[in-house]
């Protein structure tokens, strides 16, 4: 099982100076949802974005955790 800020240093290591919110959805550190704002999201599409998270938790997914639900933004000026 993951801990909400094991999963906060890995994408924030990936994606430095991104603003990441981590809930755990059902309070079982199995099944979460990671909100990321990024610069970093410029000009690329929802699905790069996600990506770019998802590299970030490659060694994680499917062992440590089971599930993940992903929102990225760009920052609002």
């Amino acid at each position: 099982m993951m801990t909400a800020n094991e999963i906060h240093d890995l994408v924030l290591h990936a994606l430095p100076g991104a603003d990441i919110e981590v809930i755990d959805t059902v309070g079982d550190q199995n099944h979460w949802r990671v909100v990321v704002v990024s610069d970093r999201f410029a000009g690329l599409s929802l699905i790069e974005q996600h990506k770019l998270v998802m590299q970030s938790l490659a060694g994680v997914l499917g062992g440590r955790m089971h599930a993940i639900e992903i929102k990225t933004k760009l920052p609002t000026a």
